[in-house]
């Protein structure tokens, strides 16, 4: 039995050369948390958490690492399974005979802490195969649909500097971009999303990430207005607190397909958006909570219910999962190239490629991700 013996974290921030925003949130790093698992055996495997603060996810890592200690590592549906049940009451926790569920306000945290030990696992299961992970899901390797990031709110920019941009990313070579939008009123946000249309030209796919800056009536307004610019989806449209049957109404007012889902925690709320929320693409993110396992469980519930899924971000982990399930895939995110995602190209010594308007995966054992040590204790948090 390939038992395990250690996990350890590796926060690493690498500093932006000028702050950004969300339409929610200001930005003044890229991060990520390295999550490392190994085995009597020998064998590694490697993890990523998107999250914060990041000092508390890696203390959970650390806690939930004694909880897990020598068991079998190849058993990820097990390891998942017993982390996740500490998160709700158990028969047995007050007296001693049950470990006690972590405190609700840690919930997410620990989500994020067991992602990344989730992800570490199917990395080193697939390893000990001598496969890639999309190889070990059943899947063949093809070329995928990939689209690029961009237009986070800078001061002093003007809709022309967000156009071109984006007619950057489009000289490099993708098809597809998607602008961060919202920050503004409807009226001022579709004036900026037509500059940036303009500047693509009608060709390529312009998604809208809006991280949830409007209510239903302004929404319905801002997609309206929109809609003769050819969008292929809104993102994240409403509210925060608004819920799958806000979201159905927002479907039914606009041909503009919805994308939602990577903040939610589990396959459970992701399941109600997918049945009563109209959405038709699901963003799940495994290195933002519960991990590959619970990735693999919402595309399946996608598939079921006829939508795709089209993962949030970290392209070296969720490709894997657009490979083994392409009856439900739509594609991966980027974020450009070494200079707009420093910390995903530095990482890493290997790093999906794109070519031909694609993204191409190798066939490297695991998830291909090597880390470079020297970058990792460089930009050490």
């Amino acid at each position: 039995m390939t038992r395990i013996v250690s996990i350890a974290t590796h926060p690493i921030s690498l500093p932006m050369p000028q702050p950004r925003w969300t339409a929610h949130e200001e930005m003044k790093a890229w991060s990520v948390i390295l999550t490392e698992v190994k085995t009597e055996d020998g064998l590694v495997g490697y993890g990523e958490i998107h999250g914060s603060p990041m000092p508390r996810i890696c203390e959970w890592v650390a806690r939930l690492a004694e909880i897990v200690h020598g068991m079998d590592a190849l058993a990820h549906e097990t390891v998942w399974d017993k982390l996740f049940a500490l998160t709700s009451p158990r028969p047995g926790a007050i007296d001693g005979r049950q470990m006690r569920p972590v405190p609700r306000s840690e919930r997410t945290a620990v989500m994020a802490a067991i992602a990344g030990i989730d992800i570490a696992l199917w990395d080193l299961k697939a390893k000990a195969a001598g496969l890639p992970v999309w190889r070990v899901l059943g899947g063949e390797n093809r070329p995928l649909e990939t689209y690029a990031t961009g237009g986070y709110y800078r001061e002093g920019a003007s809709n022309a500097s967000y156009g071109e941009e984006f007619a950057r990313l489009i000289d490099v070579g993708y098809r597809a971009v998607k602008l961060k939008t919202g920050a503004a009123n409807a009226a001022d946000e579709a004036e900026r999303v037509a500059a940036v249309r303009a500047a693509i030209g009608e060709s390529p796919d312009l998604m809208l990430d809006m991280n949830a800056p409007y209510d239903l009536p302004e929404c319905i307004e801002f997609a309206h207005r929109v809609e003769k610019q050819r969008i292929f989806w809104l993102e994240e449209p409403l509210h925060w607190y608004l819920q799958p049957a806000d979201f159905a109404r927002l479907a039914s007012a606009t041909p503009i397909p919805l994308a939602h889902g990577e903040r939610e925690l589990t396959r459970f709320t992701v399941r109600d958006f997918i049945v009563q929320g109209g959405i038709r693409y699901v963003q799940f993110d495994s290195t933002r909570a519960a991990g590959f396992t619970e990735a693999l469980r919402v595309a399946a519930l996608a598939e079921q219910h006829g939508v795709m899924v089209a993962p949030h971000s970290v392209p070296e982990i969720h490709a894997h999962l657009v490979i083994g399930r392409p009856r439900c895939a739509y594609g991966v995110e980027s974020h450009g190239g070494p200079d707009t995602d420093p910390v995903a190209f530095g990482l890493f010594h290997e790093h999906p490629e794109l070519r031909d308007g694609f993204l191409h995966v190798g066939d490297a054992p695991g998830f291909g991700i090597d880390p470079d040590w020297r970058f990792v204790e460089r930009y050490r948090a």
